[in-house]
């Protein structure tokens, strides 16, 4: 149990926090200044302090280098009398990759965990991704994770990225007494700079008077303005974008997360299922961000094709959503509700128009330059692929232009057993492909306005909750009110959810919790003491929470006591092992 540090906001795997201490310090953040080390056990015994509120005391500890074995770990594993977990104030373990959860880390309870082989592994992306996951997934959720001796302005935002909270300026200070000049870009010999790049007091000096000592400065000022840029970015939900262009400064920065992202299981658990802000699709790496593979993944595995019309595959638009763009709008005007539309685009893939507005699909700008890489096309292909093998459609119209686009669907057509026919002539929107796309629709029934919406309602669902729940939660159902603001009622007009357009979701209300946690749609359940909530469930109040809840999910709260929807502010595993922070933000609630 922590009772001095509490994550506030996060961002994937990294996360505002805050270590309380008489002065909060605000994380990702420099520890140098509010770290107690009370020893190590390997050449003396140590007593353990009386420690303070003032800053964080490292417990006496046996450090580790990389590599070592958990048995040798276990056998000079520290015995922590009853007294440290008495201690006043914050403390932290030190503990080892190799086997994190030896060296006495969870007795007594502390606030953060001490990385002793830190400096075996950064530097190295496997080796790094692989430590930082273990520790992470060993400790309790709301305790930080401290990295000494390894940043520097240029690692920094990767080390937070993969959900360091705690760092120090001893290797940047070690770097300028070596006369090297740090930047977020890299590293520079002082004899080779001819200026000073920085605006930073330190380097408001002339260049002949600016020698190590002050350079051992401007590096820790360099580092503390890229954790202020780094707490911002978090703050943003935009610390991804960031990370992609920063970390290609260094060869191992870019391997490390790309490491993270072949941890899909670790990052995807920590991803939110939707965010207030535009996803930046400026690098091929995009493709495997937790969000991207997501949205595929649901689409493929549990979208269902509700209408009889032939599937009509249509370029992105750089406008979102997409239905509002003009081009869109000539295409709708063509297909006349006689075609199912989908959107083919990089690096989402296919977005049913049901799912239009379902984050990221209208959240995300990408770099447009005509030409597709191999990789969009291969994973373009393979989504469009598994989405036509999964769902029924007597034919498939690709209205695609050349670039790109008709490469993917003639991959598609030799691997699937449904015909493709194309309508596009130069251009998607030129006269000559629209009316070939009219000309192609003749003879097609329409289906009406109310059989979208409810498709788009089921669509929604089974995106949310599971394959086959839009069915199994909305037998029957009825709508009322305008696109892209629904309302979903029962037969007797009871109103059980709306629709969110900012996300492309259902928010419930008590009764359509109640018909959804009474239907066969997998639910998402948070179980709660005996309280009712008011607003919000703290963690502490949480007894048990499912495993596959994730930040932004639409949950149930169920307690001996009261019932409630809400939407999760932690994922299902973050919730049972926290102790301080909001796990839901309940919306409505009520007293059984």
């Amino acid at each position: 149990m922590t009772d001095y540090f509490e994550v506030h906001e996060r961002d994937g795997a990294a996360r505002l926090g805050e270590l309380r201490l008489d002065s909060p310090l605000a994380t990702p953040a420099l520890a140098d200044d509010v770290v107690r080390d009370a020893g190590s056990l390997w050449n003396a015994e140590r007593d353990v302090p009386e420690g303070d509120e003032s800053a964080l005391t490292i417990l006496p500890h046996r450090a580790y280098p990389a590599g070592t074995r958990e048995e040798v770990v276990d056998a000079f594993a520290p015995d922590y009398p009853d007294s440290a977990a008495a201690v006043d104030g914050p403390t932290a373990a030190v503990i080892t990759s190799d086997a994190p959860d030896s060296g006495g880390a969870a007795d007594p309870p502390v606030d953060a965990y001490v990385l002793s082989n830190a400096q075996g592994v950064v530097g190295h992306a496997s080796a790094f991704a692989e430590a930082v996951i273990d520790v992470r997934e060993a400790v309790p959720a709301d305790t930080a994770l401290y990295l000494s001796g390894v940043a520097t302005p240029l690692n920094v935002a990767t080390l937070a990225y993969a959900g360091v909270d705690l760092v120090d300026a001893k290797r940047a200070r070690v770097k300028g007494s070596q006369g090297k000049y740090l930047t977020d870009e890299g590293e520079r010999f002082l004899e080779d700079l001819d200026e000073l790049p920085c605006s930073c007091p330190a380097c408001q000096v002339p260049r002949e008077e600016f020698d190590r000592a002050v350079c051992e400065e401007h590096n820790v000022n360099a580092l503390e303005a890229e954790l202020r840029r780094v707490r911002r970015r978090i703050r943003e939900g935009r610390l991804r974008d960031y990370v992609e262009g920063q970390a290609r400064h260094e060869q191992w920065l870019t391997a490390a997360f790309r490491e993270l992202d072949q941890q899909y299981g670790y990052i995807e658990e920590r991803a939110p299922v939707a965010r207030n802000n535009e996803l930046a699709a400026a690098t091929s790496d995009t493709i495997r961000r937790p969000e991207i593979q997501r949205f595929a993944q649901r689409v493929s595995e549990r979208y269902v094709n509700r209408f009889r019309n032939p599937l009509v595959l249509v370029p992105c638009s750089a406008k979102k959503p997409y239905s509002e763009s003009q081009s869109h709008g000539q295409f709708h005007d063509a297909i006349q509700f006689r075609g199912h539309l989908a959107s083919m685009t990089s690096p989402i893939g296919v977005v049913p128009q049901e799912l239009e507005l379902t984050y990221p699909a209208q959240h995300y700008d990408t770099v447009v330059t005509g030409r597709w890489s191999e990789d969009e096309k291969q994973f373009v292909a393979e989504v469009l692929r598994r989405y036509l093998e999964r769902n029924e459609y007597p034919r498939v119209i690709a209205h695609v232009p050349e670039d790109g686009y008709r490469d993917i669907c003639e991959r598609v057509a030799e691997q699937v057993d449904v015909p493709f026919e194309y309508t596009v002539e130069d251009h998607p929107t030129t006269t000559e492909s629209i009316g070939n796309l009219m000309s192609t629709l003749d003879g097609e029934l329409k289906y009406t306005k109310r059989e979208r919406e409810h498709n788009t309602v089921r669509a929604i669902a089974d995106y949310m909750l599971g394959d086959g729940a839009g069915d199994d939660l909305f037998e029957e159902l009825n709508t009322r009110s305008r696109y892209p603001k629904l309302q979903v009622r029962d037969d007797d007009e009871e109103l059980l959810a709306t629709m969110v357009p900012t996300y492309g979701a259902l928010a419930f209300t008590l009764a359509g919790a109640r018909q959804w946690v009474d239907s066969d749609a997998p639910t998402k359940t948070v179980e709660i003491d005996a309280f009712v909530p008011q607003g919000s469930v703290l963690a502490p109040g949480v007894v048990d929470a499912d495993d596959d809840i994730r930040v932004g999910d639409e949950v149930v709260v169920e307690g001996p006591k009261a019932f409630a929807v809400g939407r999760a502010e932690m994922h299902g595993a973050e919730m049972r092992s926290s102790t301080r922070g909001i796990a839901v933000d309940v919306r409505h609630s009520e007293e059984l």
